[in-house]
């Protein structure tokens, strides 16, 4: 199947080098180039190309705003950014804007010709260097860890997990029967009860058992679903 692309950047004979190059490969057509950011988006509701290879740097708006706009098109091309910027914050912005392929100006042509093909096809194909810029980020990243399972922590009720989330929170028994409203040997109560269907001896243990099997989350913030009985009453 050919492939339709348009062709947009700021330099006219970037735009017409580039077209001479795709014009000699059998699947693709370019139906047209430009170096106007509003005019690219009529001819992508007029002539609705395939692929759109585009710089950032365009007159009247910018690729990355052409590209925004072009997103929100009932049936959007895919786009190839073909580009001098590899900031950071190029990187960021053209891949949440829907980008499909990110090349410098510096690919080969047989990479180009690639990367519109890989688009066409759905695909994503980076830059190398911006492809390896990632993995190091991604690597750089906290591994997450699985919850661990403990067949105590299904037994618990309600109110003993509740109890379990405020002491590992560092509250003591008084603020815990505060907090409640119920006895401190009620809270006792609760806890030596926890204890004994987790199996651990203390409450260091208990605490730590708690994050481990997910009875309490790291970023959970206190007291997030906590139920307080009406005042004066006494529950257990």
């Amino acid at each position: 199947m050919t492939i339709r692309v348009l062709i947009c950047d700021e330099l006219p004979v970037i735009g017409d080098g580039l077209r001479t190059l795709l014009d000699a490969v059998p699947d693709i057509d370019v139906i047209g180039t430009t170096d106007n950011g509003m005019e690219a988006i009529v001819l992508v509701r007029t002539q609705r190309p395939d692929v759109v290879v585009t710089d950032l740097n365009l007159r009247t708006i910018s690729g990355l705003e052409m590209i925004r706009r072009v997103a929100k098109e009932d049936t959007p091309p895919n786009i190839v950014v073909f580009t001098e910027s590899d900031a950071d914050r190029t990187v960021s912005d053209v891949l949440h804007a829907g980008v499909s392929c990110l090349l410098g100006k510096d690919a080969r042509p047989q990479e180009l010709i690639t990367a519109i093909q890989a688009a066409a096809a759905g695909q994503t194909v980076l830059a190398p260097s911006i492809a390896q810029r990632l993995v190091h980020w991604f690597r750089a990243q906290p591994q997450p860890q699985e919850a661990l399972t403990h067949p105590g922590a299904d037994e618990l009720t309600t109110r003993e997990r509740e109890v379990v989330r405020m002491v590992a929170r560092g509250m003591s028994t008084e603020e815990v029967a505060r907090e409640l409203v119920i006895g401190e040997a009620t809270v006792r109560t609760h806890v030596y009860r926890v204890r004994t269907k987790l199996g651990v001896r203390d409450r260091a243990e208990l605490v730590s058992l708690a994050y481990r099997t997910g009875l309490i989350q790291e970023d959970e913030p206190f007291g997030g679903d906590r139920v307080l009985a009406p005042a004066g009453a006494r529950t257990r």
